[in-house]
């Protein structure tokens, strides 16, 4: 192991611990600060009346797991943005120019998606976007993007949209595709023609279990295995390391007490 290598480890190991290790403190603090507001985060998920009446510790329970998963999606969210940019230049939108007849192929292409008349998908399906339009036709479109990541030694583009369970519906996964579709003919539209652009919808966990096969059809229907980063794949791949998702979990794993604390204090305040 190079010390180039160790280096990465260690910074990685770095932003996981003070990742969660501000997520501890302000969850704790945020819920505990919020006891006595009607309005607050827990105290305004606790007024469905048929969980109600299995009593309290239910009623507490449920509540606090709903904002646990939202609160932990956005920590893991923006901890790997901070590991991303250890290796890549990260960017959060995309803007430039986007012509009327790109705009119609594009929905044109998600319509066949829609009834499989293309399936499975491939990158190959919307290579025609690589061509540069005419520019009376251009009108110029932003997209606040999850990820916009430029790798520093290579200078290829990434595009990556993040759902952190990916538990989608129909509907959901052609928006995801189709905004990731609009970046990609944005930047085919400004960057250099043989720009290497790559887009892909990534999950921070596997559903269905890490290793195990990902059965997200609806996703599915709308991105080919090529597009996906699920799970491990998604932690390698912005850690840009083999062993990043391990290094990012056993660094969770060391700090989790932290959050375990939280809970417990949490728990204490509202239900004694």
């Amino acid at each position: 192991m190079t010390q180039n290598t160790l280096d990465k480890k260690e910074a990685i190991r770095s932003i996981v611990h003070a990742s969660v290790e501000s997520f501890a403190v302000g969850f704790q603090g945020r819920h505990e600060g919020e006891l006595e507001d009607p309005e607050g985060t827990l105290n305004m998920k606790i007024h469905n009346v048929f969980i109600a009446v299995l009593g309290p510790e239910i009623q507490y329970y449920t509540a606090l797991v709903r904002s646990l998963d939202s609160s932990l999606g956005n920590m893991l969210e923006k901890m790997a943005i901070n590991i991303a940019k250890l290796t890549y230049e990260v960017k959060q939108n995309v803007e430039g120019p986007l012509s009327l007849k790109q705009t119609q192929d594009m929905a044109e292409l998600l319509e066949k998606y829609k009834r499989r008349e293309i399936t499975p998908p491939t990158a190959e399906d919307y290579q025609f976007l690589r061509i540069k339009p005419a520019e009376q036709s251009l009108v110029t479109k932003r997209h606040d993007s999850d990820y916009y990541l430029i790798d520093k030694e290579t200078g290829e583009n990434f595009l990556i949209e993040l759902k952190i369970g990916g538990d989608l519906d129909n509907k959901k996964s052609r928006s995801e595709k189709e905004a990731l579709l609009e970046q990609f003919a944005i930047l085919s539209n400004t960057l250099p023609q043989n720009t290497k652009i790559k887009l892909f919808f990534a999950t921070a966990y596997n559903r269905f279990g890490e290793g195990k096969p990902w059965k997200q059809e609806r996703v599915r229907q709308f991105f080919s295995d090529d597009e996906l980063l699920i799970g491990k794949d998604f932690w390698d791949f912005v850690c840009k390391s083999d062993d990043g998702y391990n290094i990012v979990l056993e660094s969770y794993k060391e700090k989790a007490g932290l959050i375990k604390s939280s809970l417990d204090s949490i728990k204490k305040t509202y239900l004694g």
